[in-house]
C-alpha cells in the first residue's frame, strides 16, 4: 500500500514530524474522488474491516465486539484487522481499506489537521494509559540526558508520551533525550533488551512484562492526571454521511462489548488470551484491571477537554493546530442519538 499518511525518518523530521503535511493533503484531495470509486467498488465484495493499531489492553472493546457476536447482532460481517502502527493504520483507513480504527486521538487529530477527512465518534479511554520504562542503571532523570527512548512511529499516542515525560523530568525531546522509531510494542521491549535504546514508552502487558524482566517504570504517564483523548473510534467523516445507519451499529456494538467486558471478566480475559497471545495469568489481571476496571469508560463521549490537550502538545510540532478549536476533530451526534433513544440506559 502506497503510504498516504507520512512515515517520519529524518533528523529534521523527528525535530517537526509534521513535515511534509501540505503536500499530503494534495494528494489526498487528488485522490479523493479515485479513492471513494474504488473503496465503495471494493466493499460490495468483502466483509467490512475495522483496525486496531496496538497490542494492548485498551484495544479490548473492539476484541470483545468481534468474539462476543456484537457485530453479527448488528448484521455486519466485520474482519478485525491488527495494523502495525497508528500511521499506518491512518493509512488504510483514509485510503478506504478499512471502514474504521481503533487509534489514538493524537493521530486521527493530526492527520485531521493536515486535511485528511477523518473523525473520532468516542473515546474509550482518556489517559495516556503507557509509562516511560527505563534500564535499572537509570535512577534519576538527568540519567536519561544522552539516552534514546523507544516509540513506535512519530506523530502517535505513544511519541506524545515519550515528549510528555521527557519534558516533565525538565529535558528536551530530541535535543537531550532521543527519540527512535521502532515498531509494535513487542519490537520496542526486544529494543530494550538488546541494548539498542534505554528507556521506552510502553503500554499494557508491556508494561508488566518489563518490569518484570527487571526495567524499572519510571513514571506512569497515566497517573499526571491530564485528560487526553486516548483510544477511540475513528472513521471518516464522509463515511458516517454516506452509511450513518450501519456506522451507529457498528457504535452500538462497541458500547454492548464495553458493557459486557466490565461485567464479565472472565468473558474480558478469554478475549484478551487470545488477542494478547499469552495465557500468562498475571499479565492478562494486571492489564484487565488497568485498561478496562481504571481506565475503559463505561460511556465513551468524547471531551473538548481530551482533545484540547491533544491540540496542545501537536502544536508543540505542527504551528497549523495552534488555536483549533477540540470540537472540529470529534463527532458526538451518534452516542447522543443513542443516549436520547434510551439504548444506552439499557446498558447499565
Amino acid at each position: 500500500m502506497t503510504a498516504l499518511y507520512p512515515i517520519y525518518q529524518t533528523a529534521a523530521s523527528a525535530r517537526n514530524p509534521f513535515n511534509g503535511f501540505p503536500r499530503l493533503v494534495t494528494n489526498l484531495f487528488l485522490l479523493a474522488v479515485f479513492l471513494a470509486a474504488a473503496s465503495a467498488s471494493a466493499q460490495e465484495g468483502r466483509p467490512l474491516r475495522a483496525g486496531y493499531t496496538s497490542i494492548s489492553g485498551n484495544m479490548t472493546p473492539l476484541w470483545a465486539a468481534r468474539e462476543g457476536g456484537y457485530f453479527k447482532k448488528y448484521g455486519m460481517d466485520m474482519e478485525v484487522i491488527s495494523m502495525p502502527s497508528g500511521n499506518e493504520g491512518m493509512n488504510a483507513l483514509i485510503a478506504g481499506e478499512l471502514e474504521f480504527l481503533a487509534i489514538a486521538g493524537s493521530t486521527t487529530t493530526s492527520a485531521a489537521v493536515g486535511g485528511a477527512d477523518v473523525v473520532a465518534l468516542g473515546t474509550t479511554i482518556e489517559r495516556l494509559v503507557t509509562s516511560l520504562m527505563v534500564v535499572p542503571s537509570i535512577q534519576k532523570p538527568e540519567d536519561l540526558r544522552g539516552k534514546s527512548v523507544g516509540i513506535s512511529r512519530f506523530g502517535t499516542s505513544i511519541d506524545t508520551g515519550a515528549r510528555i515525560a521527557i519534558q516533565h523530568f525538565g529535558l528536551e525531546p530530541v535535543k537531550d533525550v532521543s527519540i527512535v522509531q521502532i515498531g509494535a510494542m513487542p519490537s520496542i521491549l526486544g529494543a530494550l533488551r538488546g541494548g539498542r535504546i534505554q528507556a521506552a514508552i510502553l503500554s499494557y502487558p508491556s508494561i508488566i512484562q518489563a518490569k518484570r524482566e527487571g526495567y524499572r517504570e519510571m513514571l506512569d504517564i497515566a497517573s499526571l492526571g491530564m485528560p487526553y483523548a486516548s483510544t477511540g473510534i475513528t472513521v471518516r467523516r464522509s463515511y458516517v454521511q454516506q452509511r450513518r445507519a450501519l456506522v451507529t451499529n457498528y457504535v452500538k456494538a462497541i458500547l454492548e462489548a464495553i458493557a459486557r467486558i466490565k461485567k464479565d471478566k472472565a468473558f474480558a480475559l478469554d478475549v484478551m488470551t487470545k488477542y494478547l497471545r499469552t495465557k500468562d495469568k498475571e499479565i492478562l489481571d494486571g492489564t484487565y484491571d488497568v485498561s478496562v476496571t481504571k481506565y475503559l469508560k463505561q460511556l465513551p463521549f468524547p471531551t473538548a477537554e481530551a482533545f484540547r490537550t491533544v491540540l496542545e502538545e501537536l502544536a508543540e510540532v505542527n504551528p497549523k493546530a495552534k488555536g483549533q478549536d477540540p470540537r472540529k476533530f470529534f463527532d458526538d451526534s451518534i452516542l447522543r442519538e443513542l443516549e436520547k433513544s434510551g439504548f444506552i440506559n439499557a446498558l447499565k
